[in-house]
């Protein structure tokens, strides 16, 4: 049976207003990347960001990324770290 880790984990994206206007969506799901690989304590590589997450940051376009968001981190035994919106299972 497989071990896993769940946790409700709010990330910052204030960084990724920092970026240029036609980059900054694609700035803020790389910062999600970074944080949830720190917080998690896992690799960037083997951190899989679900389709809502990424469709959650895109919703307002490119240049207009949230200044936050809220996901649910669930670490596995071989270190893959799934990243989904809480209210989903």
């Amino acid at each position: 049976m497989a071990e896993e880790t769940a946790r409700i984990i709010t990330v910052p994206l204030k960084a990724a207003k920092n970026a240029p206007r036609t980059r900054r969506a694609k700035r803020a799901v790389k910062e999600v990347r970074e944080f949830i690989a720190r917080h998690m304590k896992s690799t960037e590589d083997k951190v899989w960001i679900d389709l809502s997450v990424n469709e959650k940051i895109w919703e307002r376009g490119i240049q207009n990324p949230p200044s936050k968001i809220t996901v649910k981190a669930v670490k596995f035994d071989d270190g893959l770290v799934e990243v989904t919106l809480p209210d989903q299972e």
